[in-house]
């Protein structure tokens, strides 16, 4: 699946209102639109993955439906979150999650 913004003159329904948020991910501004879950608003700014799992693998969408557990964020300090169930909202800061494996000394 690519992900893809459908531009409002495009839509096929047309009644989609263009409401303009941003959000910070990892320290790096984002633009979206109001009513995208965060994982649409990482998708279609070009970001594929924003999770580590426990071998250092990139993780992203995976199932989209809250259902797999591989996309989940930091929002505004709360750990844990499904960016595939959560709407993003305007000022939202994201921060990416690892689950590498810290090496034994």
């Amino acid at each position: 699946m690519t992900p893809r913004f459908v531009r409002r003159e495009d839509d096929a329904a047309g009644r989609r209102p263009d409401t303009p948020i941003e959000i910070t991910v990892d320290g790096a501004p984002v633009a979206g639109v109001a009513g995208q879950t965060i994982a649409g608003v990482l998708l279609a700014g070009g970001r594929h993955a924003w999770r580590q799992g426990p071998t250092g693998a990139p993780r992203g969408v995976f199932c989209g439906i809250g259902v797999c557990f591989d996309c989940l964020v930091t929002v505004n300090g709360d750990r844990d979150v499904r960016a595939c169930r959560r709407r993003a909202l305007d000022g939202d800061i994201v921060v990416s999650q690892s689950r590498v494996e810290a090496e034994e000394s």
